[in-house]
């Protein structure tokens, strides 16, 4: 397994979490939030793409699908476009309301962005110095490690939710 194969399969595993997560729920149940100042279900999978989608396009150069393919405008939210959630407040969270068909089709295709881009990589690749704002500087191997762990992290927090939203309707 090359290092392009072994980011495909980890970043690969993201839309299934996801689809966990989203699937078959509708907005008011995707709004969910177990107290006031959560995260809803509809926010972690639209944060998860978002977040995916910007920094994807930063290393690899390009304008991010929100924007280049229209998926701002489909989700009509009350953000920036160049808002990604991070720093929401929770009342910014709960303004985050989009079906599941939506919400997994704009992953999907930041996912399918995301392999094109990781299937051309090499290697030696990993090693450029993508940030120097840190210390040390972070380079596209670190980079691309933190973005699959958010993208896991809050697809599993969103099949957390879930669960506590099933639990609650017993």
């Amino acid at each position: 397994m090359d290092v392009a194969e072994l980011l495909i399969e980890s970043y690969g595993r993201v839309d299934g979490v996801l689809t966990q997560a989203v699937d078959g729920l509708q907005v008011d149940d995707l709004a969910f939030r177990p107290d006031p100042a959560a995260n809803s279900i509809a926010w972690l999978a639209w944060h998860a793409a978002r977040g995916e989608d910007a920094q994807i396009a930063d290393v690899a150069g390009v304008e991010q699908l929100w924007t280049s393919e229209g998926w701002a405008d489909r989700f009509d939210l009350p953000f920036d476009d160049a808002d990604t959630g991070y720093g929401h407040s929770p009342q910014e969270v709960g303004r985050v309301r989009a079906g599941a068909d939506l919400l997994l089709a704009y992953y999907r295709a930041v996912a399918e962005r995301t392999r094109d881009y990781l299937a051309g990589l090499r290697e030696g690749d990993l090693d450029r110095v993508v940030d120097e704002g840190w210390d040390p500087p972070v380079t596209l191997g670190v980079r691309l490690v933190s973005i699959v762990g958010d993208s896991l992290q809050h697809a599993g927090q969103a099949c957390y939710v879930r669960g506590l939203l099933e639990r609650a309707r017993t």
